[in-house]
């Protein structure tokens, strides 16, 4: 069952206007930030017990421990698919986003004069090498780190940052499961997959009107869990997809699985897949002649899904975790200095690693070097509520996930044109009267 939480109204406001207006008030929110229309089981009777309420707190020692006298450099961790994956440019985005703010902040003093160090680690895929990689970072004594992307990764990473007591903030990992593991040192900064699939029901159901919904997805677990949210969200309301069709990574012919939804003649069509697959798959649509609206998840805007779809881009509409075309003069300097530096436009999880890092280096200038005094500084929902960085407002639930609104990204003239994602009829008393974006 869906639980609810209480977040100040005043939050909500700093969230969307970037100041508060209200104060002294809270509204009651559902886990998640699911609409109350889609919460499970919520029109036949209220659950005996809900869950992810309240934070977990971390309880043990550590706290007491001292700062090292005799550091060289103040180490910080990065794990990452950089060699070995077919998500390696996603992978060596996020890694020079955590670079830049890295020797940014080495630029500005470092540490007392001690300069920070990104240890970067590979994600290879393997299943249990992420725990080996978070063992290889203790033993090189870092104080924090960010990563993975990867989903299944990402869960056996925080397995071992969990043992070893090492705070870990995600800046790439959609997976609403992922913060549910209700373990003490682990954050998202990136909002998940969940926000995505409401924000794309309501846009495809009731904004467009359409009731036919095919999907095709990747046979991965990003495909998986990203679309299972929509998939429910869908159900609840009265219209599950007529047809789920799935894929394989590297797949590059389609037909047969488009023969298939083509007979049936649905609405429109959903694809949840990697940037290069999806595009193929639009463009063999249109080729097969069919002309529904195709809808898709947030790894489409991408470049290379723009190259490889080529004109058949066109209006296809995806969600996005942040507004990358923002009027913000701290995500303008940012895209400035990441194109100066690496010689290409940050994507979304560049963006959200370079924050998840400034992150960990505030909270090290706040309480110095101890890993159990960072987790507490980055989990205090008092000092990092509200936190705003190059891709927005920071507001973490219990579970120490992000809520902050994400937008719709439409392909128009051969790019992406970004626009806040819309939200169900209850939301709109608390959002009509605030401007949208930041």
């Amino acid at each position: 069952m869906t639980p609810i939480i209480k977040i100040p109204v005043s939050i909500f406001l700093l969230l969307l206007t970037g100041s508060i207006v209200v104060t002294g008030q809270e509204k009651t929110v559902n886990y998640g930030n699911i609409p109350d229309e889609l919460v499970a089981y919520d029109k036949y009777q209220k659950a005996y017990k809900y869950h992810f309420l309240e934070p977990t707190w971390f309880y043990g020692a550590g706290r007491e421990i001292p700062p090292p006298t005799d550091l060289k450099e103040v180490r910080l961790g990065f794990l990452g698919p950089l060699e070995g994956s077919i998500i390696q440019p996603l992978g060596v985005q996020m890694m020079q986003g955590s670079l830049l703010a890295v020797e940014e902040a080495n630029i500005k003093g470092g540490y007392k004069g001690i300069p920070f160090k990104l240890m970067i680690h590979n994600d290879v895929g393997l299943w249990g090498a992420a725990a080996n990689e978070v063992v290889k970072m203790d033993d090189e004594g870092v104080w924090a780190w960010v990563g993975t992307i990867d989903d299944i990764n990402s869960h056996v990473a925080i397995r071992a940052t969990l043992k070893l007591e090492i705070p870990v903030i995600n800046p790439g990992d959609p997976d609403p499961t992922f913060t549910e593991t209700n373990i003490p040192w682990v954050l998202r900064n990136i909002p998940d997959d969940r926000q995505s699939s409401y924000a794309l029901v309501k846009h495809i159901f009731t904004d467009c009107g359409y009731r036919r919904i095919a999907m095709m997805r990747a046979n991965n677990r990003y495909g998986r869990v990203g679309t299972m949210h929509f998939n429910r969200s869908a159900t609840r309301i009265g219209y599950p997809p007529v047809i789920e069709e799935r894929f394989n990574d590297l797949e590059t012919d389609f037909k047969p699985q488009l023969e298939r939804i083509k007979k049936i003649k649905p609405d429109a069509i959903l694809i949840w897949g990697n940037a290069k697959e999806s595009g193929l798959i639009v463009k063999q649509i249109r080729e097969l002649g069919m002309d529904q609206p195709v809808f898709g998840s947030d790894r489409m805007v991408n470049p290379e899904f723009l190259g490889t779809a080529g004109k058949y881009a066109e209006g296809v509409v995806t969600t996005c975790q942040y507004n990358p075309d923002a009027d913000d003069p701290k995500l303008k300097a940012f895209r400035a200095n990441y194109m100066k530096r690496f010689g290409q436009e940050p994507n979304v999880f560049a963006a959200h690693a370079y924050d998840a890092v400034n992150m960990i280096i505030e909270s090290i200038h706040k309480v110095g070097l101890n890993r159990a005094l960072i987790r507490d500084i980055l989990t205090d929902l008092k000092t990092f509520q509200g936190y705003k960085g190059v891709t927005g407002i920071v507001i973490f639930d219990g579970a120490f996930n992000n809520l902050r609104p994400i937008f719709m990204a439409k392909v128009a003239n051969g790019k992406f044109e970004f626009s806040p994602a819309p939200k169900f009829e209850q939301d709109n008393t608390i959002y009509k009267k605030v401007r949208m974006g930041y």
